[in-house]
């Protein structure tokens, strides 16, 4: 059964750091892609980065510079740093991977940038 648990949310001051952490579970982790994605209220989910098996990244632009994923294929987990946070970097969270065409998430974790 795959599992994945996000954590790390909380409140930051703008321009802060916050780092968020992905564990998952019932996966050959080093073997699959990884991704975080974020959706703020009345918006769509939007796909924030991505790390592939061989630890290639992609950003979406508007994080790109300040976000950075990394992954640890010994302890199954996946980091999603952030620096120089803004407000309208505010949602909800979420960790993700694809096993046999079935993308499975975490329960997402709520950050919170002050205005």
């Amino acid at each position: 059964q795959v599992r994945i648990v996000e954590s790390g949310g909380g409140l930051v001051q703008p321009g802060g750091p916050r780092g968020l952490s992905c564990a998952a579970s019932g996966v050959n982790f080093r073997l699959h892609a990884m991704a975080w994605s974020r959706q703020a209220p009345g918006n769509q989910r939007e796909l924030v980065a991505d790390i592939t098996s061989a630890s290639d990244t992609n950003y979406a632009d508007s994080v790109r510079g300040r976000f950075t994923i990394s992954r640890d294929n010994v302890w199954n987990r996946v980091y999603l740093q952030m620096n120089n946070l803004k407000p309208e970097d505010t949602a909800v969270y979420y960790c993700s991977t694809t096993r046999r065409s079935v993308c499975f998430w975490g329960q997402g974790t709520q950050v919170t940038v002050l205005p």
